[in-house]
């Protein structure tokens, strides 16, 4: 089995696959174990390396927090991040204590700020009290390793993040949806890339809203366009191991070559502003 293709990991030095399990699907659900642990180690038998979280995603940190406790081996191979919806400084403190406690981990890879909305959200997360403050004290005392940001609202308000706060990676919808409208694909990309900031991907089958077989829009298709964007990792929810298997080889396929990207987003165009349902335009 050919290995997963990897990209460095913006500034930091890290490298990990261009393809990760993503914190939805089975992951984001109570209850259901063992399908969820299934899902976890069928990636890392894969050999993707990089997991997403989040303290939002029902029981999601718990089922990871259940592998890494029973496989401390295992923890070693992977990139593990998570994040905090906290927008004040002693709300987000006490989310990592709990994160670290579910998840089985001393430490995290990457922590970020969940799901930045808004200038509003800007204004809270920047100020005296606000959450950004304990994300730097994270980092500097060691506890994580990388902090980031997240969003998938506002190309604006998610660049001023990048521009203005000392993020490690920003996660961002990359789809062709994206590519038709504009807004974070030419202009929070490049500005992440041209800073050193590393990008991942997500939303990248649109919940599978984007998934059109019969036109040959498949998962593997929509991936290998997120990695022709340039993404350091694109991430995808998955709720079987069969689901996994097909991501990784996904990641071992490569990048869209340019004209079938192009020729994607076109097909996309005249629904885009309907189909990007994640950017609350309605």
């Amino acid at each position: 089995m050919a290995a997963v293709g990897r990209r460095r990991f913006g500034k930091t030095g890290r490298e990990v696959t261009v393809v990760g399990l993503g914190g939805e699907g089975v992951l984001r659900t109570f209850g259901r174990h063992e399908e969820a642990k299934a899902v976890i180690l069928e990636a890392i038998e894969q050999g993707i390396t990089y997991f997403d979280s989040a303290k939002v995603y029902a029981g999601s940190e718990d089922y990871h927090g259940e592998v890494w406790r029973n496989r401390p081996d295992l923890r070693e191979r992977v990139f593990l991040a998570s994040k905090s919806a906290s927008r004040l400084h002693a709300d987000a403190e006490m989310d990592l204590q709990e994160t670290l406690q579910r998840m089985g981990a001393e430490t995290l890879d990457l922590w970020q700020i969940h799901d930045v909305r808004t200038f509003f959200d800007l204004r809270d997360i920047e100020g005296p009290d606000g959450a950004l403050s304990a994300f730097v004290e994270a980092k500097e005392t060691g506890i994580v390793r990388y902090i980031g940001v997240t969003g998938h609202h506002d190309p604006d308000v998610l660049s001023h993040a990048v521009e203005n706060w000392p993020v490690d990676a920003v996660m961002m919808p990359v789809n062709p949806v994206e590519g038709a409208l504009g807004g974070f694909l030419d202009a929070t990309l490049p500005l992440a890339r041209e800073q050193g900031v590393a990008v991942i991907g997500m939303k990248v089958l649109g919940a599978t809203n984007y998934i059109v077989a019969e036109a040959g829009v498949t998962p593997e298709v929509l991936v290998r366009y997120a990695l022709a964007q340039g993404v350091s990792v694109a991430i995808v929810g998955c709720s079987t191991p069969a689901e996994v298997q097909a991501l990784a080889a996904a990641g071992r396929s490569g990048p869209l070559p340019d004209d079938e990207a192009e020729a994607l987003v076109e097909a996309f165009r005249p629904y885009a502003r309907e189909l990007a349902y994640y950017r609350g335009f309605f």
